[in-house]
């Protein structure tokens, strides 16, 4: 998500905070672990699905 508000892909953004680390509070960025991202992107799925406008919700 930062790398979109700064303009540059996730991997330069990453190597950046790394070259810089100690400009960063402890708190400032964090990464995922596979299981994390997919049951993340799973709820993602999920909750999109859920807004999704039914037929029957639109008297169709």
């Amino acid at each position: 998500m930062h790398s979109v508000q700064y303009g540059v892909t996730v991997s330069v953004f990453n190597q950046a905070v790394k070259r810089n680390i100690q400009r960063f509070p402890a708190d400032f960025a964090f990464q995922l672990t596979r299981e994390e991202h997919e049951t993340l992107r799973s709820q993602i799925v999920i909750s999109k699905t859920e807004r999704r406008p039914t037929p029957e919700s639109q008297g169709g």
